[in-house]
């Protein structure tokens, strides 16, 4: 592996965590994550389940970090389904000091095996996502390279999000409120601003203050975007409540690189 691009020795996108690369702290966390979810989902609605984020690539803080999971069900997720993923969520939070909130993804598994979602969902169960029950899907994807398709199926929706955004800037009264959204903002803004660069470097990284300095070396012309990433870097990781902040993030960046992804590498396949 070519740890310096995140690639296998073909060129191909190395999976970026594993089990092994839990640190010990969190180790109990992900086995309880195991333990619950195959008893509350069991056999019948789980095809198999995922960690993704900073714990399974070894860069989780403790009590700073969250744990992330994808589930891929067998059914369409039903409100039953999702009743009891907010359960074994809030769960886990309460149990473990370790991680500062859980979050449950549900999808079926033929979503995420199907040609609609080959380079965005697929793309992030095969590179992004730790295997942590049930047989890999990553088995009847392809490998991937970082190229311009990727980079448009991953991140060439920003401009839906940005609606959204705004209305719930507009709406956020509390320092609570603020950071979460900030928190949000942030890091897809900086995923787009890397994947808009990605297939110039070669490779992939889903640090954000690599994916930052990344930005800013291929836009040396740009030097008030570069730090507008390098801010947008650290407010990923560490959530801003100023308005001040988050008004940039939502008003400015966001939709500078929206337009940018767009021209550059086209508008991501609508979705149902």
């Amino acid at each position: 592996m070519n740890d310096d691009r995140g690639l296998n020795r073909d060129g191909t996108i190395a999976r970026e965590g594993s089990l092994g690369r839990v640190r010990a702290g969190f180790a109990p966390v992900v086995a309880a994550a195991r333990s619950r979810i195959a008893e509350v989902f069991g056999p019948t609605r789980l095809d198999s389940a995922y960690l993704y984020g900073s714990i399974p690539r070894g860069t989780a803080t403790p009590g700073v970090s969250d744990l992330d999971l994808v589930l891929a069900l067998r059914g369409e997720p039903t409100g039953r389904d999702r009743a009891d993923a907010d359960a074994v969520e809030a769960e886990l939070d309460a149990s473990y000091g370790q991680i500062d909130g859980a979050g449950i993804l549900l999808f079926t598994a033929d979503t995420l095996l199907s040609a609609l979602e080959r380079h965005d969902m697929g793309f992030f169960v095969a590179c992004l996502c730790t295997p942590l029950l049930g047989d890999d899907l990553a088995a009847r994807l392809p490998s991937y390279r970082p190229t311009s398709l990727l980079a448009r199926e991953t991140n060439g929706d920003l401009c839906l999000a940005l609606p959204r955004w705004r209305r719930r800037a507009a709406e956020a009264t509390t320092d609570s409120e603020r950071r979460a959204l900030s928190r949000v903002v942030a890091r897809r803004a900086v995923r787009t601003g890397f994947t808009l660069i990605m297939p110039q470097w070669g490779g992939w990284t889903s640090d954000l203050t690599e994916s930052a300095e990344l930005f800013a070396r291929y836009h040396p012309h740009l030097p008030e975007r570069a730090e507008q990433m390098r801010l947008a870097a650290r407010t990923g990781r560490a959530p801003s409540a100023d308005p001040a902040v988050l008004s940039l993030l939502v008003d400015d960046l966001a939709p500078w690189l929206a337009a940018e992804h767009i021209a550059v590498h086209g508008e991501k396949a609508p979705r149902p």
